[in-house]
């Protein structure tokens, strides 16, 4: 049996988990720019909760071995953040850094959104918002009929928060107790045309999947100890899934386009990606 690789040792610090997130955000920014397309305030996101799962010894994976059975799956619900997934896979090691310059390109593995076909390390094909949280609620009922103690991460975003599906997968996951299923929700407060509360309310946003029957908490989604804290915390949770409210900001890390949700389905200008790889470090 393949034997996964620890993504981080005991005792790695935040320091250097941070310094990774900050290598992300430079990718994301880069090859986004590069394609000329594509979402980069939305990946910005969400770059602390993937560092922390692909780096912070949560996730169990082997990127020699992408379908390994006893592997714990990741689904990016919010596929438009894929720039940042593809980033964490690359560093991760599942295909060479170099293909993340292919983004976006005819051909290229590297779609605007995941696809599960083409690229090793993809649990599913998404980008249609709502349908991430029904197969992680699919894949935890397999991993129970199979008897394998694989978890399963849901990555969500607020947009999709207002579909039914969401509800209607929180409510089966409730019902079955699948305590093996965390949905982390990237709460960055903006959807594609605006903020949140304009657009459609979500608060009180814990006490509705509470309702629901999850066990919930609000973190700060940018602090590398409360996510891992929170990620850590749900695997000892028992009897019931756990939903984590990942407080963010859309476009972190570059201060002219975070909580500016024009910037949403923008790729940065090459001007404006060298002001931004300034601001972070990298120039």
């Amino acid at each position: 049996m393949a034997v996964a690789i620890a993504p981080a040792p005991a005792g790695v610090s935040l320091e250097a988990l941070a310094e990774k997130a900050r290598l992300l955000r430079k990718r994301i920014i880069t090859m986004t720019t590069q394609a000329g397309s594509g979402h980069p305030s939305s990946s910005l996101s969400t770059v602390e909760v993937l560092t922390a799962l692909y780096f912070g010894g949560v996730l169990r994976y082997d990127p020699r071995n992408p379908r390994w059975p006893e592997r714990d799956r990741f689904i990016l619900s919010k596929g438009h953040a894929a720039p940042a997934l593809y980033a964490a896979l690359a560093e991760a090691g599942f295909f060479p850094v170099a293909l993340l310059r292919s983004l976006r390109k005819a051909g290229s593995p590297l779609e605007g959104h995941p696809n599960m076909r083409v690229l090793p390390g993809v649990e599913a094909s998404t980008g249609s918002l709502g349908q991430g949280l029904s197969i992680g609620v699919g894949h935890a009922l397999a991993a129970r009929l199979d008897n394998r103690l694989y978890r399963v991460y849901v990555l969500t975003g607020d947009g999709e928060n207002d579909e039914g599906q969401i509800w209607e997968a929180a409510m089966a996951a409730a019902k079955y107790h699948l305590d093996q299923l965390t949905c982390i929700i990237d709460h960055n407060g903006f959807q594609q045309t605006g903020p949140v509360p304009e657009v459609m309310p979500l608060v009180p946003l814990a006490d509705k999947w509470r309702a629901f029957g999850w066990h919930a908490r609000d973190i700060d989604g940018h602090d590398l100890g409360q996510v891992l804290d929170a990620l850590h915390a749900a695997a000892r949770v028992h009897g019931q899934p756990t939903a984590i409210i990942a407080h963010t900001r859309k476009g972190r890390g570059v201060s002219f386009v975070e909580n500016d949700y024009t910037y949403h389905g923008k790729a940065l200008t090459p001007e404006e990606a060298d002001r931004a790889l300034e601001e972070l470090g990298w120039k």
